[in-house]
């Protein structure tokens, strides 16, 4: 038997719709406050927003009359008909919010208009209403939410804790606030003041309120224009990221979205940069026609569809890498503050010095009657080291201690002085000059993996391993863009090797990519291929192994082939290198160094891990507390 809902049921079907927990309700009440033309917009919740939501604005207020029209089903100011969806500049259009979150709480309304000499106070609860009537009151709105779902327990029991809900609206409020920078808006929880946003416009401002002076400290600027889009914003270099995509944000007209297109964009231009399952931070502001645009797709309306959405894609990850290639991209060293000694007290008297020979700790003791000599100070072992070293020996010309775990490798000494200065004339980009770029010299080498460098006022830090990782693959996908500069080293004599089913169908498919590579591969007969060839730079690894490496999986999706290729050279390329605790000479090193120095990112293996870590003069010095 077909039954006719009545009316209350169907407006709580409708409120689950909408309004799931109090993060839902501030979210359609701000919305509402911004459309109003609201340049000031306050939150405060109370008990997660369980108990109170109250939201006041600035904006342009309701008439007693369309106070009460307001809360009926699809009721809206933002649109006339059919036709109107297809041009929506306001963030809310549905006309459903009011009715739901008055279905499931207890909501009075305090407005007035600007040209009102009276304001309105209206109370409804339940979907019922209580109350009309005139009021004093400033101009703007004010909602006050209390009890949300105290008539649909079901719906309340699935709630989280307070300080869970909180939290999401916390998250919310961070949101609106960076989706409109020339909104004020103030957040308040229980009382506290939890954010605050002066509605400057100023983005670098907002992202330092909203995200930390850290995040704002590592942005660079981002602002581009064609022809029916425009993009402004920030973004985080590499060293700000985190494991999870909630720092990926981006706005269009004002509207906080999410879009698969556009956060892929987002993370192929920081793929050469980042570490895998590292993501970025990003504050992009989109002003795209409205008529270009679909909102009307998901009842939260976090989602819309974006028409010539890859075109698009495409230029954002082009704006963003242009970006990137022309920001510093070293993270800076940072070393923790040091520890003040704690004052003594008044009165405090100092022990005096005792002429007997300390007492021998118990665990210096080897059997009884007989001790371990304690071992000198660090000023006398250094000093005598210092006294006994040739000041020119230098780290090419001592052996390289073992990788063994039980090793511990002694201090190298050098004489600064004595090492040569590297001119960075051949390392510099077309057109640039030596005096830009001052001196560059190389100091020595820290735990046999990171050469030292001194470079104008700053102090680098080289990772030999991820420099020849960042060479090796820079090489390879150089004669891979153009076969010209394809270098490979010939077997003598070749290797026969034989493929699965699956390993030939990859390799028919890639035939041009291998040669672009530097392979030389021909047909050997049934499942087997003859190897004559290997990329020169990937000599090191066997050439099944590289192989292997490429062979295992398919090219790709369409579009995506060069992406999986760029990975699976990384990973040879990390291979190859030399590692940590390698022997290099100083030669080697500075020859590697200079090479790196020449490519358009020499800062990130392609990986996304530093090569290089840098502190400048200043920092160093306040460590040191020369300057303050």
């Amino acid at each position: 038997m077909i039954h006719i809902l009545d009316s209350a049921t169907i407006d709580r079907i409708a409120a689950g719709e909408v309004i799931d927990r109090p993060k839902s309700v501030v979210k359609e009440l701000c919305e509402n406050a911004v459309d109003a033309g609201a340049s000031a917009v306050s939150v405060e919740i109370s008990g997660g927003g369980i108990d109170l939501i109250r939201v006041t604005d600035n904006g342009s207020g309701m008439t007693e009359e369309d106070l009460p029209r307001a809360f009926l089903r699809h009721a809206t100011s933002k649109i006339r008909d059919a036709a109107d969806l297809l041009t929506v500049r306001s963030l809310g259009f549905r006309g459903e919010a009011l009715s739901s979150i008055a279905a499931v709480a207890k909501v009075q309304v305090t407005t007035k208009t600007q040209d009102a000499v009276l304001g309105s106070l209206y109370r409804i609860e339940g979907g019922k209403e209580l109350g009309l009537e005139s009021v004093g009151a400033p101009d703007g709105t004010t909602f006050v939410v209390r009890d949300l779902f105290y008539n649909t327990p079901v719906r309340r029991k699935f709630l989280r804790t307070p300080q869970t809900e909180a939290n999401y609206v916390s998250d919310l409020m961070e949101q609106l606030a960076m989706s409109r920078p020339d909104v004020s808006f103030r957040y308040k929880v229980n009382g506290r003041e939890k954010l605050f946003t002066t509605g400057n416009g100023n983005i670098s401002e907002l992202i330092y309120r909203v995200f930390g002076r850290e995040i704002e400290a590592g942005t660079v600027p981002v602002e581009a224009e064609r022809e029916w889009v425009r993009l402004s914003g920030y973004i985080g270099k590499p060293f700000v990221s985190r494991g999870s995509r909630a720092f990926e944000n981006y706005y269009i007209n004002g509207r906080y979205i999410r879009s698969a297109d556009i956060g892929t964009a987002i993370e192929e231009a920081y793929a050469p940069y980042l570490m895998q399952h590292r993501f970025p931070f990003t504050a992009l502001y989109f002003t795209i026609a409205p008529e270009l645009l679909d909102v009307n797709v998901h009842p939260s309306k976090m989602e819309l569809r974006l028409r010539d959405r890859e075109e698009i894609a495409s230029w954002v990850s082009g704006v963003i890498s242009d970006a990137l290639k022309n920001a510093n991209k070293i993270p800076d060293l940072v070393l923790p503050a040091p520890q003040k000694v704690a004052e003594r007290p008044e009165g405090y008297l100092e022990e005096p010095e005792r002429k007997e020979a300390a007492a021998v700790p118990e665990e210096t003791k080897l059997s009884p009657g007989k001790t371990e000599v304690p071992p000198e100070p660090f000023e006398t072992h250094f000093s005598e080291r210092f006294r006994k070293e040739t000041p020119a020996e230098t780290i090419s010309q001592r052996e390289v201690p073992s990788d063994s775990a039980e090793h511990i490798a002694e201090p190298a000494v050098f004489d600064t002085e004595q090492l040569p200065i590297v001119s960075l004339s051949d390392a510099l980009p077309e057109g640039e000059t030596e005096e830009l770029y001052g001196k560059f010299r190389l100091i020595g080498q820290l735990f046999s993996t990171y050469w030292l460098c001194q470079y104008r006022d700053r102090f680098l830090m080289v990772d030999q391993h991820a420099a020849h990782e960042k060479v090796y693959y820079e090489r390879i996908m150089r004669g891979f863009d153009d076969e010209e500069h394809a270098e490979t080293q010939r077997i003598d004599p070749p290797m026969i090797l034989t493929l699965t089913a699956l390993e030939r169908e990859n390799l028919s498919g890639q035939s041009a990519v291998f040669a672009r590579l530097g392979f030389v591969i021909e047909e050997f007969g049934g499942n087997e291929i003859c190897v004559r060839g290997v990329p020169a730079n990937l000599f090191s690894v066997p050439a099944a192994e590289q192989l292997k490496e490429l062979l295992d999986e398919p090219p790709g999706p369409k579009g995506a082939e060069l992406a999986v290729i760029r990975d699976r050279v990384a990973t040879m390329s990390c291979k190859a290198a030399v590692k940590g605790r390698d022997r290099l000479s100083f030669a080697e090193a500075e020859s590697l160094i200079r090479e790196m120095l020449k490519l358009e990112d020499p800062y990130h293996c392609p990986h996304g891990r530093p090569t290089t870590v840098e502190m400048t003069r200043t920092e160093i010095e306040k460590a040191f507390k020369r300057i303050v």
